[in-house]
């Protein structure tokens, strides 16, 4: 097998070569063509340092930056997937580029974003030492199908899984995922206690009604967002578990939270923001991070890659949030709303294949609670589908300017001055962003 495993290697380095001398970031092709040749391509690396894997519908890029960051604050050699590219092929073509000829990985630590419907092919191969678990929603329902579908396959996982499973315990989706197996004394909990826009009702779509142990309709104390809050079954009590990490005190004025007592300023504040810190927490805590450095990280650092990245042009500051299903979407939405005045929404929506053929979802999407929006501009490949979206949740038509080109999209949302918000799906997010910057830096504005 060294034969066979060090030609894998070798065809691989050549073609990542290749790629990187045409000026290619060489991020899929190379893992693509590792896994057409041996579906066992993975056993080809030799691994010798704890892998941290961060999964879920949404959030799984900040989560991942951020824990990275905190191991290198810590001075740890680390080895991640920044970007994404967080399929069976993005994570061998990462590893290619991280490899010698015999396979060897030098690294501290692997922190990988991981495709939920990937961790069980990756990880069959790959030993895991510490499984995080952010949340489940519909999403791409053409490429995952239904999220039960999903969830199966993740559960599956778990249910020979012995590592640190560290789950969000206020999903009853993934909360769910702490049952699969019993033997596993490593399963730990992270909680967000109730800030002060959390609902009596739903208010946006949500997935998981119904206890996955006894069938019974679960009971909410609250929900935060979309399904996401406090809950359990008043039959069988499934959703009251002791959490390993709880932030209390929620602040979105200042911003902060409070964790094991202490105080931990934020960067941003939105809920949906919280909630991924608080995994981060989770996972600090579980390795033993000092609190100045998840401090500093807290306070500081920002991913920057169009997940509630800030820019500024003249008198306007605009908020850009990636949206890739109903409850992203309804995220930002629920940002635009909390944000006090009038303000402004761009919205661009594509139908690439990466983000799925089929759009339905965006009539999941609650528009008719818009609060002061003076206008909405849409843009992208569908700008047309979601303008008739919003006109149809009650907005006024007079009041939405569609422009499908990017370029005359910006410029139309900054024919005007004040507050803005732009909402953008997986394939449109960069090139959104690079339309921003084009405009900024071309017209003498900020980032």
């Amino acid at each position: 097998m060294f034969i066979i495993y060090f030609f894998i290697i070798l065809i691989g380095k050549i073609i990542s070569g290749v790629l990187h001398l045409l000026g290619r970031n060489a991020g899929n092709l190379p893992g693509l063509v590792l896994w057409t040749l041996n579906k066992n391509c993975l056993k080809a690396f030799k691994i010798n340092c704890p892998i941290i894997a961060v999964t879920g519908t949404n959030g799984k890029t900040s989560v991942t930056n951020f824990i990275a960051e905190m191991f290198r604050q810590k001075g740890a050699n680390i080895i991640t997937n920044p970007e994404g590219n967080n399929l069976d092929t993005g994570i061998t073509s990462l590893l290619l580029n991280h490899c010698s000829l015999t396979g060897k990985v030098k690294a501290d630590y692997l922190i990988l974003e991981t495709d939920e419907s990937h961790v069980p092919v990756v990880y069959s191969k790959l030993k895991l030492e510490t499984l995080v678990v952010l949340n489940f929603f519909r999403d791409q329902l053409d490429r995952n199908g239904e999220v039960e579908t999903l969830i199966l396959k993740v559960n599956k996982f778990c249910e020979t899984f012995e590592g640190n499973l560290i789950l969000n315990a206020d999903d009853p989706n993934v909360a769910r995922l702490g049952l699969a197996n019993p033997n596993n004394p490593n399963v730990k909990y992270f909680t967000v206690e109730k800030y002060k826009y959390a609902t009596d009702t739903l208010h946006e779509a949500g997935e998981g009604r119904f206890c996955p142990r006894c069938g019974t309709e679960l009971v909410y104390d609250y929900y935060q967002y979309s399904h996401i809050g406090r809950f359990a079954c008043p039959k069988c009590s499934y959703g009251k578990v002791s959490p390993f990490a709880v932030f209390t005190d929620i602040d979105l004025d200042k911003p902060s939270v409070t964790a094991d007592g202490e105080e931990y300023p934020t960067a941003d504040s939105t809920i949906y923001y919280m909630y991924n810190l608080c995994a981060v927490y989770a996972a600090a805590k579980l390795y033993g991070m000092d609190k100045e450095i998840v401090k500093k990280v807290f306070k500081e650092f920002r991913v920057n890659n169009g997940r509630m990245e800030k820019f500024e042009y003249n008198d306007s500051k605009l908020m850009l949030n990636l949206a890739k299903n109903p409850v992203g979407a309804n995220m930002t939405v629920r940002m635009l709303n909390e944000c006090e005045g009038e303000k402004e929404l761009l919205f661009v929506l594509n139908d690439n294949l990466a983000d799925g053929y089929d759009v339905s979802w965006i009539w999941d999407i609650n528009f008719s609670v818009f609060r002061d929006v003076t206008r909405v501009v849409t843009s992208g490949r569908r700008a047309y589908d979601i303008a008739v979206r919003i006109k149809c949740s009650g907005y006024d038509a007079d009041k939405i300017v569609v422009r499908p080109d990017l370029d005359d999209a910006v410029k139309e949302l900054f024919s005007t001055t004040g507050r803005k918000f732009a909402v953008a799906n997986y394939t449109a997010v960069q090139p959104t962003r690079a339309a921003l910057k084009r405009f900024i830096d071309g017209e003498g504005g900020s980032k």
